[in-house]
């Protein structure tokens, strides 16, 4: 079975997805440049950009069109600057330390992409017409049995790395795509650039086979049914434990996808996203996302098809507690390496788990319930000179701890 080298720098990095059109006014990548600085302040490590390609216009749904209607894959969208642009942006990154991954559509085109033009045996066609995949009426389905395209998508890949430098990909549902070509990709790819990022959009178990980082949309589900319903915490924990994938997860509370189409961390999970920020960044595996504008707090769907923009004028609210939280992740990252040890501990809604690392521990309490109690009886209860990080929760004396919904508590000793 093929298995590919994992960057060992991924255990204690911190993922930020950028949406350009949304993320200042200009929408541009020269104007988000101005972002950088503050951004690896806040501990961020990799910034995954949503597609940069064109974007069609046959077929085009709203006035924008979407990112993943891929038009030309070897080209930038003038929306967002120049092709010298992006490359004195993925400097920029790189001056400071972090690492730049973008989106990769390998499923499907636009209408009037080059493929569609030009090379039409790319494109799945029935009775000679061309066909959508689903009910995206934007996009034209790749016909995965050209071997032809699928060397001519691994061209278009290795085109970014030769031309741009940038450091991996982040593959739009790879499922939908045949495990082959991304085993294939990361053969001719991997030596090109050493320690490329390899993150998939899905929990296919078998996809883990070509790449380091995949998605956690049952974990985000199934979070979201408890805390809606107040539903049982230990079903969260059995997931945990019974999760078939290994290696690094993608842990988030919020992505383009989500904030569109279903609503912002807080329509989801109210007084419990900022709980859920500290698992998703304190768990052995985990690689923790934060979407354009969390740290604001944005609390506005972005349009999908539209032009919005962020509001980056008043205090950044919760950039702090970012900071502060990836701070821990990055000074103790031998933690959050995958298949590290974990004791779990649930009491009521509250959810606590031990991380060993040597002759240290790890301890995270959330209360994803009601008000809860936690005496000493449940689990040793440091100090409060030792807390790292806490919120919503107090001492009531010194054997009980008193938690409020959405409260946390880190300590590490």
């Amino acid at each position: 079975m093929t298995r590919f080298k994992t960057p060992g720098f991924l255990t204690g990095a911190v993922l930020y997805e950028v949406n350009i059109r949304q993320f200042t006014p200009e929408g541009t990548f020269k104007a988000f440049m101005t972002h950088l600085p503050r951004l690896k302040n806040m501990g961020i490590d990799i910034l995954w950009f949503m597609p940069i390609h064109p974007i069609g216009v046959l077929n085009r749904k709203g006035s924008l069109g979407s990112y993943y209607s891929i038009r030309n894959h070897q080209a930038v969208n003038p929306e967002f600057g120049t092709e010298n642009d992006f490359k004195e942006l993925v400097e920029a990154c790189h001056h400071l330390g972090m690492k730049v991954i973008i989106d990769w559509v390998a499923n499907h085109v636009s209408w009037d992409s080059e493929w569609a033009t030009h090379h039409p045996e790319y494109i799945r066609q029935v009775n000679g017409e061309f066909v959508t995949p689903f009910d995206w009426t934007d996009v034209l389905q790749i016909e995965h049995q050209n071997i032809q395209q699928q060397d001519a998508m691994i061209e278009h890949m290795a085109f970014w790395i030769h031309q741009f430098d940038i450091d991996g990909f982040r593959a739009d549902l790879p499922h939908l795509v045949p495990l082959e070509f991304w085993i294939n990709a990361r053969r001719f790819l991997d030596p090109v650039k050493p320690s490329l990022i390899w993150l998939g959009e899905t929990e296919e178990p078998d996809y883990t086979r070509a790449f380091d980082i995949t998605f956690t949309w049952k974990w985000m589900h199934a979070t979201q049914v408890v805390l809606q319903q107040q539903g049982d915490v230990s079903s969260l924990v059995h997931l945990l434990q019974q999760d078939p994938l290994k290696g690094y997860r993608l842990y988030f509370t919020s992505n383009h996808d989500e904030n569109s189409w279903n609503g912002t961390e807080f329509e989801k999970y109210g007084v419990y996203a900022q709980a859920l920020a500290v698992f998703s960044a304190l768990y052995p595996g985990a690689v923790p996302l934060v979407y354009s504008g969390q740290e604001i707090p944005n609390h506005a769907r972005l349009p999908f098809f539209e032009k919005a923009r962020l509001n980056w004028n008043e205090a950044l609210l919760l950039e702090s507690f970012y900071t502060q939280l990836f701070h821990i992740r990055h000074a103790h990252a031998s933690f959050f390496a995958p298949e590290t040890p974990i004791t779990f501990f649930q009491k009521g809604g509250v959810l606590g788990y031990k991380i060993q690392s040597g002759d240290k521990e790890c301890l995270v309490w959330l209360n994803l319930g009601k008000e809860c109690d936690i005496t000493q009886d449940d689990i040793f209860i440091p100090d409060i000179t030792t807390w790292l990080m806490y919120e919503r929760c107090e001492m009531l004396k010194q054997d009980t701890m008193r938690m409020l919904p959405g409260g946390y508590w880190v300590v590490i000793q």
